[in-house]
């Protein structure tokens, strides 16, 4: 459609019956400019933890239970599994053997001193004697000493089945069932860190206008976004130096993406340059059988075709040139 020939009395008189208004003194005027404005491109991001920590085992041995499910909220150094090697135990119940019998025989050598020392003190008793049942004495708490401090290690390495949560998140994977061997190393579970980030990609001849710190906009969750809808204010947090497979990659922060599942994807519109456009306030604009329309000052009513909004402004894609004079309400 061109713009109307009808004459500027017969256009406002049927622009005036047609949407029940009266357009007088009060309307303003806009004279439409072209201008610079940035080029926005939409893509798709996934929503990414900002790090995903592993909790593995530190022992090989049996899953004897697991306290976590797919989906939990964690604190970090949770205690989320427990890995049991049978032969831990064995060997703690020979040392305690060990032990006992050990002990029977620092209490000998006690014993032996302590005859030894009384009977010297009394001058029946040779150096000698007496310096051999101390020595026997000092050997036995060694020996005892040492039993203990093994123990002790078996205690700990045992200790260290509790398999806990490096960090605060959600448990994303549970790659382990109860009963089954593992090895020391193992993942027991993958947990999403708390924050999480868009991870979006970008054709490589975008890369030049990618600039970490830079504002972006995020839209609705999920894919559909609704007409007008409201957008999200986001910025690049990294942009990595490393191209793959044509596409540059970059992590973007946005605030409220707690709630958000792990590879969900969402668009988000990232500047590629700047483009001459003509933007007029939005209350410009009306719609009559389906079709956008803005009158001149003239009284001459023009076809439009609008594209993105720019806050309270709507861009004018077709129907205005340079210098038109818009009449707003």
């Amino acid at each position: 459609m061109g713009r109307s020939n009808l004459a500027p009395t017969a256009l406002l008189a049927a622009l005036t019956y047609s949407l029940g208004v009266s357009l007088g003194a009060n309307a303003g005027e806009v004279t439409v400019r072209v201008a610079p404005v940035e080029d926005l491109k939409a893509v798709v991001a996934s929503v990414e933890p900002a790090h995903q920590l592993t909790a593995r085992a530190r022992i090989g041995g049996t899953v004897s239970a697991l306290k976590i499910k797919e989906g939990d909220d964690v604190a970090g150094g949770a205690e989320i599994a427990s890995v049991v090697d049978q032969k831990l135990f064995l060997q703690m119940q020979a040392l305690d053997q060990r032990i006992r019998s050990q002990q029977a025989q620092r209490e000998k050598a006690q014993g032996d001193f302590d005859r030894a020392q009384e009977l010297f003190r009394r001058g029946v008793y040779t150096k000698a004697l007496f310096d051999q049942a101390k020595t026997a004495l000092d050997v036995a708490d060694r020996n005892l000493s040492a039993l203990r401090s093994d123990r002790s290690v078996i205690e700990q390495q045992a200790a260290e089945g509790s398999v806990r949560a490096p960090g605060p998140g959600r448990i994303l994977t549970i790659p382990v069932s109860v009963g089954r061997v593992v090895m020391p190393g193992e993942t027991i579970a993958t947990i999403a860190e708390d924050k999480y980030i868009l991870r979006l990609q970008l054709p490589e001849r975008h890369a030049r206008f990618m600039r970490a710190g830079d504002k972006v906009e995020i839209g609705a969750r999920g894919l559909h976004e609704e007409a007008g809808g409201g957008r999200k204010q986001g910025r690049v947090r990294i942009v990595y130096p490393e191209i793959q497979g044509g596409r540059v990659i970059a992590d973007v922060d946005v605030v409220g993406l707690g709630d958000y599942f792990v590879g969900e994807r969402a668009r988000v519109y990232v500047t590629t340059g700047k483009r001459d456009t003509i933007i007029i306030p939005r209350n410009a604009v009306y719609r009559r059988a389906g079709v956008d329309f803005v009158r001149l000052a003239s009284g001459e009513e023009v076809v439009i075709q609008l594209g993105e909004a720019h806050g309270d402004g709507v861009e004018i894609l077709s129907g205005l040139h340079d210098g038109d004079v818009v009449s707003t309400p």
